[in-house]
């Protein structure tokens, strides 16, 4: 079975080959994004494989369709850059519920503490030889509330480890999940309560900009947020304006709205036209990451397992538990 692999990496390589070896799989690794414009690369392959920031709208769908494609395989957790009304009846996408969400979660968590307790500063600081504590003053997370938005696999990993801090957790769900136990309050109490909000919820028509300018406003002041999930929940010049006026205290990015023509690729060379992004950088209680939280050897294993495992029961069966588009 021949396999379309697009926007790969070497840690894909690596990790995909193992995950198909002797099981009869023809796997050819492009580093292009897939689009309308490099779909055509998929010619004779019965699949493709797909990742966040690749652009799988009508155009390069039709393309997929025509060019015999008879599957899409997502190779992560969030399908909204996929046009899912048009692929309905045409052709099914499956994708990976779930590889380690610990991953994800401890990566929040690395970025909070090394946000708060300004870790990255005192590196660069000793780095020099310059051991002042000037300026490096932090606070406890014990005893401080956190926001969670979504109480997923992810969130509640993320939820576990405040718990251990000795945190107050206040949880936010469109769907609570039963019998969690978990403290259940509405946005406005994640809002006007909580010292640190971390989102860990899919993108959705809902979910788009659920941080934006008049929630900002909403805030407790010098809230710290994380965003682990997808970039655009967060309108980032809201997210500016909050940080210049002092509402909002410190940021821990590990996804942005516009990323998709930045992240994964080395631009250390260009001049970087993004202005938001490059205002939000140059800030000093701004930490960025790009989409790095998922990357783990656990994580890269239970991805690639879980993918190759969707097509080869798709393929055997004509049909997979981890559809979210049925063809």
């Amino acid at each position: 079975m021949k396999i379309a692999f697009f926007d790969s990496k070497p840690y894909d390589i690596s990790s995909f080959e193992k995950a198909s070896k002797g099981k009869n799989l023809n796997i050819k690794f492009y580093e292009s994004k897939l689009n309308s414009d490099t779909a055509e690369l998929a010619k004779g392959s019965e699949c493709v494989c797909a990742f966040v920031n690749d652009t799988l709208d009508k155009e390069t769908v039709e393309k997929l369709l025509n060019l015999g494609v008879k599957l899409i395989a997502m190779r992560c957790a969030g399908y909204n850059n996929v046009d899912l009304d048009f692929c309905k009846g045409k052709i099914p996408v499956v994708r990976v519920p779930a590889y380690s969400p610990y991953s994800v979660a401890e990566h929040a968590i690395a970025m909070l503490m090394t946000s708060i307790r300004r870790i990255h500063k005192a590196y660069i600081r000793t780095k020099d030889f310059n051991f002042s504590l000037n300026g490096l003053t932090g606070f406890d997370l014990h005893g401080k509330t956190v926001g969670v938005i979504g109480t997923g696999k992810i969130g509640r990993c993320f939820i576990n480890i405040c718990g251990g801090f000795g945190m107050n957790i206040l949880c936010y769900d469109k769907f609570p999940a039963k019998d969690s136990g978990l403290n259940y309050v509405s946005l406005d109490e994640i809002w006007e309560k909580s010292d640190v909000i971390s989102f860990h919820c899919p993108l959705t028509d809902e979910t788009y900009h659920i941080l934006n300018d008049e929630v900002v406003g909403k805030l407790k002041k010098g809230v710290v947020i994380i965003n682990t999930s997808r970039g655009a929940l967060i309108d980032a010049e809201a997210l500016l304006d909050g940080i210049k006026t002092r509402k909002i205290g410190a940021a821990c990015l590990d996804v942005y709205e516009e990323e998709s023509e930045l992240f994964f690729r080395d631009v250390s060379g260009h001049i970087l036209e993004d202005d938001v992004l490059a205002r939000l950088i140059s800030m000093p209680n701004v930490i960025l990451t790009s989409h790095q939280a998922f990357l783990t050897e656990e994580a890269l294993e239970g991805i690639a397992t879980t993918t190759v495992d969707n097509i080869l029961t798709y393929f055997e069966t004509g049909k997979c538990e981890n559809e979210v588009c049925v063809g």
